[in-house]
């Protein structure tokens, strides 16, 4: 026992079992009590259920659906530009004349001191030719709004994938807290069975404080993962529209285990369905349009009209005969800007400039989306294989572990050998846990990144 009072290591350990005592095991016990009061608010969850409920109470997509209603109304004003128009007015002048009379040599003419006059006009318009202008307007409007659908479509996209995200990371944070609440048993277990040895006198007060110091060490990490789960739990229920008090938990996800298809296939599915490629072909067209709009403006303008006028010189507003007269007037109207031959073919080429920008535009984006695919796809298969190689670590930190048991329980291994295969082996269920929802993430991120996500 003398031996064990002049370590020089045994005050820095009781001072470590001091501080677990003081500190961790208080706030292990909040965390416990924090834990056991919310649930009454326990929900479990499946990943389709948090997509529907994030889509059902997302405000973006509510946002998203307000411009399509913009877009919609846009195009329905356009479709009104090509029906007739149409004005009626109503006045009513009185002029006072001063001086009223003309002297034209022997004969003057002599006007009243004052008259008043009502004139009424009704007046319709429609327009028979006008260069296809407003065919070409409602053909782009039409346009615009399939693109505001797709740009609705890709937010649903966006907001689905967040929710699988924040699902995947809590997934993780659960998972991670199984393991170090297994790995507390293990330790407990060992400490004491240590304790034991040490009252027998075949191990050290030295051993026994390096399971202590060990068991602190994962409460720490375990303290860690609790306030991770908190935040990534609270940003949840917000995103999911749930109380914010609810405390969601998953069952085991066993989705790493998917086929994988040659990457060609996920290329191709990506150019027949990401929105953004669809947005491009659609903006093409509009770009077209209004190529033609531009041209139209080069075209003569062929239009009809009807007038009818009141015109009253009487006092009184109420007709009588011979105070008012009613002209009625009928019209063809052809009229042509020839200077548009010349003004206007500057403004063509712009357009067709622009449309090119958005041919090239595409082209870019379809690079970038290989590239996407192509990085989601190498991921997921570096996930695959991440699982394979930690499903043998686990099984040979598994196979050392029970080694280094056996050792030291014949007291040939060393407190510390027997303390480092322990954390080997719970590092190496750690990762194997992280790297199953690290695949199901990386499978959806791929799935993302060929269109298909919510298809």
């Amino acid at each position: 026992m003398t031996t064990i009072n002049n370590n020089p290591n045994l005050h820095l350990l009781k001072n470590v079992a001091a501080t677990f005592k003081r500190f961790v095991i208080p706030a292990v016990i909040v965390t416990v009590f924090l834990g056991t009061t919310a649930n009454a608010q326990d929900r479990a969850i499946t990943l389709d259920e948090a997509i529907k409920l994030g889509l059902d109470n997302s405000k973006v997509l509510k946002l998203s659906k307000s411009r399509i209603d913009e877009a919609i109304s846009q195009f329905e004003q356009a479709k009104d530009l090509s029906k007739p128009t149409g004005s009626v007015s109503f006045g009513y002048d009185r002029a006072e004349i001063p001086a009223n009379k003309l002297d034209f040599g022997p004969s003057s003419i002599a006007l009243p001191k004052n008259a008043n006059a009502y004139l009424g006009i009704l007046s319709v318009n429609e327009v028979i030719f006008g260069g296809n202008k407003l065919k070409y307007a409602r053909q782009s409007t039409e346009l615009l709004t399939r693109v505001s659908r797709l740009s609705a479509d890709n937010d649903k996209d966006e907001i689905t994938y967040d929710i699988i995200n924040a699902y995947y990371g809590l997934y993780k944070v659960l998972q991670s807290k199984k393991v170090v609440d297994q790995n507390l048993s293990t330790v407990d277990q060992q400490i004491k069975q240590s304790q034991r040895f040490f009252d027998q006198g075949l191990v050290t007060k030295n051993d026994v404080l390096r399971f202590q110091l060990q068991r602190a060490n994962i409460e720490l990490n375990g303290i860690d993962l609790e306030t991770n789960r908190r935040i990534i739990n609270y940003n949840l229920d917000i995103l999911l529209g749930l109380p914010e008090g609810t405390q969601l938990t998953i069952n085991e996800i066993k989705e790493a285990d998917r086929q994988i298809a040659p990457l060609a296939n996920y290329i191709d599915t990506a150019m027949a369905n990401r929105i953004e490629l669809k947005q491009y072909d659609l903006r093409t067209q509009v770009a077209e349009s209004n190529i033609s709009t531009v041209k139209a403006n080069m075209l003569p303008t062929f239009s009809a009209s009807g007038s009818a006028y009141y015109v009253d010189v009487a006092a009184n507003p109420i007709p009588k005969s011979g105070t008012y007269i009613t002209p009625i007037t009928l019209g063809l109207n052809l009229s042509w800007n020839f200077s548009s031959l010349w003004t206007n073919k500057n403004k063509v080429s712009q357009a067709r400039i622009q449309r090119e920008e958005v041919v090239e535009n595409k082209n870019i984006a379809l690079d970038n989306v290989k590239k996407e695919v192509n990085q989601d796809y190498q991921n997921y298969t570096m996930a695959l294989a991440k699982i394979k190689l930690l499903q043998t670590s686990i099984e040979q930190a598994g196979e050392n572990n029970k080694i280094l048991e056996s050792k030291y329980k014949s007291n040939i291994a060393s407190a510390t050998d027997r303390a480092d295969a322990e954390t080997l082996l719970y590092q190496a269920q750690i990762n194997l846990e992280l790297a199953k929802a690290d695949a199901g993430l990386a499978y959806y991120t791929l799935i993302k990144s060929t269109g298909k996500l919510n298809k």
